[in-house]
């Protein structure tokens, strides 16, 4: 069974530099090792460098590494779900060149859901002991990772009234509104899409195979955006289970410039200690050189990445639990850096819908509590508590 390891942060932290020196430490143990990237900017190839593509190239021993390119995925994987899209809308006339392809494709999100299903692909060849993901910024992470939900919920609500209205719509659609609907072909590819996308949700959320470490440096914008991404994916139920924070100036730098950045550094350092204490966090010195080529990695690995459990999935903690009491059941969701200020919720009629910030997610509610209410909810120390209790209580 392959291990995966995500990394993000925000743009401009060293999160690719942390993300490779992992693989070259997992190579380096005779792990067979590959190391992704689904960052649009890829800067893989100038990291290691060498040319890296979409294809899996041989960095050194037991260590290769991708590129992925989301519209050549599309191109050899779902076409016939893909052309139906494009018959659904009118203002796009098909065509057959792959310009043509790519501008119909490239609807938002797409780009995420086609890289999520290729690292699924390579999990499951079990070709891999470990694999790395060096993902986008902060942002584009989390609307990359929270996307398979997204979409499974939007599905969920469509499909189950599809097949009927399929058959009575193609051909009005056809003579009337002059545009056609998804023949069978393309439904089944729907389908096994929304198949692969519940087996995408549950690989990313298996604590057992599927961890989240987030790359900082201390400065007080990316304290912020951290603090702000770990909230966001504990809402969505990821796991993390390390944070590295780079760029750490050395203490004995005694000039008045790098004093006055040693302090605030130092009160970042605190601030993120506070925040992450429960799980590990690696501190990464500011090197004089660029971090690139093989040596370079090779002095993050050595200075850094040394624990005999790098690759283990080093903390655990459930997110989202229901619980049975006395009166109904209860909801905990782990919510962290946060305030009740910032939440946002409502009830609709068989989801319950939170959202804080810019993001929202639709948690479906168990058919167990299809005729309970949300009567009160309330947040503690990072952790959101939502009772539900019957609406008829004779």
């Amino acid at each position: 069974m392959s291990r995966i390891i995500i990394f993000t942060g925000k743009g401009g932290v060293g999160k690719t530099s942390v993300a490779a020196a992992h693989a070259r430490k997992s190579a380096l143990m005779g792990k067979k090792t590959l190391i992704v990237s689904a960052d649009m900017a890829h800067n893989l190839g100038d990291l290691f460098e060498m040319p890296i593509g979409r294809e899996v190239t041989k960095i050194s021993d037991n260590l290769y590494a991708l590129e992925i390119d989301p519209t050549y995925e599309m191109e050899h994987d779902y076409r016939s779900m893909m052309n139906a899209i494009d018959k659904l809308l009118p203002n796009i006339q098909s065509g057959n060149s792959s310009e043509d392809f790519a501008d119909m494709s490239m609807f938002p999100g797409m780009e995420e859901l086609f890289s999520l299903l290729k690292i699924n692909d390579i999990y499951e060849s079990n070709q891999y002991d470990v694999i790395i993901v060096d993902c986008a910024p902060t942002g584009e992470t989390l609307s990359l990772l929270k996307f398979p939900e997204l979409l499974s919920w939007y599905m969920e609500k469509f499909f189950p009234l599809e097949k009927v209205a399929l058959k009575v719509l193609r051909p009005i659609g056809k003579k009337f509104f002059k545009i056609e609907l998804p023949d069978q072909n393309a439904m089944n590819d729907i389908e096994k899409l929304y198949l692969r996308l519940a087996g995408l949700q549950g690989l990313l959320r298996n604590q057992e195979i599927t961890s989240i470490r987030l790359v900082a440096i201390p400065e007080k914008m990316v304290v912020e955006e951290t603090k702000r991404n770990y909230m966001y994916l504990n809402l969505y139920n990821f796991n993390i289970d390390g944070l590295f924070i780079n760029r750490i100036l050395p203490q004995e730098v005694d000039t008045e410039f790098f004093q006055e950045w040693i302090y605030l550094q130092t009160k970042y350092l605190e601030e993120l200690k506070h925040v992450f204490g429960d799980i590990p966090i690696a501190h990464i010195k500011w090197y004089e050189i660029d971090i690139t080529g093989m040596d370079a990695l090779d002095r993050i690995v050595k200075d850094v990445l040394t624990d005999e459990d790098l690759f283990d999935v080093r903390a655990k903690k459930p997110n989202e639990v229901f619980e049975k009491k006395n009166n109904g059941y209860l909801l905990t969701l782990s919510v962290p850096c946060t305030n009740k200020e910032n939440i946002a919720m409502h009830q609709a009629e068989h989801d319950l819908i939170i959202r804080i910030g810019n993001f929202k997610r639709c948690i479906p509610i168990p058919d167990i509590l299809r005729n309970h209410s949300v009567t009160s909810a309330k947040l503690l120390d990072g952790t959101l508590s939502i009772q539900f209790e019957p609406e008829n209580k004779d």
